[in-house]
């Protein structure tokens, strides 16, 4: 059940190519992710970050952050958003965010999962430059694993009743149908074994998206979706969020064909502040899934897992 953080205020065609572009704390977190009162006084006006009872990365939500509520300010990356980078760590900003901070720049839209020594082991191969590919890869598949059945618990359901080989009645729930997912190439394509091992007949679009050598804007050159896409629910799947500017121009493509924000959920393992508060300063209602939030990104993710690194 996910828990929430409280700060003070202080139609065109399916298959065809594109070309769009775009320019490219406080206190810590508590293990129980209770909901602190900042200060009664500022009550009228309250800003959310939720949580799948879980948190950020400890050096996201450090001791030495807490002694201002909205002291930090986080500069935005000089390079481009790309999971196949071969930066094993590309720094994010300067400073480090708190709980508040991040409640009151992000949202509600930005959801972590539990954090438990499992994933914390999962995020520790995957970032650990001696693992060797098979173990990354391993490690890779289960995280992405872990973040797709908790999407899928994110799209709606209803109440069914069904009959039991003993002849007694069950009441339960089954999703409803119209769900897709689109991969964002080429690391989104990481995370498309693990979305149909869960949904065996899902059908799957693909956006193909680069970064401009010289001017470091995301260019657009591919998408492909479901004809129907304008009526679907949509897990769009992207690993890395680094700037943010990658995902931002998918979700322009998804929204020229009919898609509304609303029903956007996006699928990510590792997230930097910057990256998830871009996104969703641009698409408030979107839902980003992630199991970390820190300001260093794994970006060698994608040559890593398809041993072009």
């Amino acid at each position: 059940m996910a828990t929430e953080l409280q700060c003070p205020d202080s139609m065109p065609c399916h298959n065809r190519q594109v070309n769009s572009t775009s320019a490219p704390s406080p206190e810590s977190l508590r293990a129980d992710d209770r909901i602190l009162d900042h200060g009664e006084e500022n009550n009228a006006a309250m800003a959310k970050l939720t949580l799948l009872p879980g948190h950020a990365h400890p050096s996201v939500l450090s001791e030495r952050d807490s002694q201002a509520c909205c002291g930090t300010n986080l500069h935005s990356e000089n390079h481009s958003d790309s999971s196949d980078s071969g930066n094993y760590d590309a720094p994010v900003g300067d400073s480090l965010l708190g709980d508040c901070e991040l409640s009151r720049q992000i949202g509600a839209q930005l959801k972590l999962l539990p954090m438990n020594d499992q994933i914390r082991e999962l995020q520790t191969i995957i970032r650990d430059k001696t693992a060797s590919r098979g173990d990354f890869m391993f490690s890779a598949d289960r995280l992405i694993r872990l973040v797709v059945e908790e999407g899928l618990n994110q799209l709606p359901y209803k109440e069914c009743t069904v009959t039991t080989p003993t002849g007694h009645k069950y009441e339960g729930v089954k999703f409803e149908k119209g769900n897709c997912g689109v991969s964002i190439m080429r690391s989104g394509e990481a995370m498309e074994q693990g979305l149909r091992d869960c949904c065996r007949s899902i059908r799957i679009g693909k956006i193909l998206i680069q970064s401009d050598e010289e001017t470091q804007r995301a260019k657009v050159y591919y998408a492909k979706f479901p004809p129907d896409i304008y009526r679907r629910k949509v897990l769009l799947m992207y690993p890395i969020l680094s700037t943010g500017n990658t995902v931002i121009e998918a979700v322009k493509v998804l929204i020229e064909h009919g898609v509304q924000p609303s029903v956007i959920i996006l699928l990510s393992l590792f997230s930097t502040p910057h990256g998830a508060k871009s996104i969703i300063q641009e698409f408030p209602e979107i839902t980003i899934l992630t199991t970390e939030v820190h300001p260093v990104a794994p970006t060698h993710f994608g040559q890593k897992y398809f041993g072009t690194d």
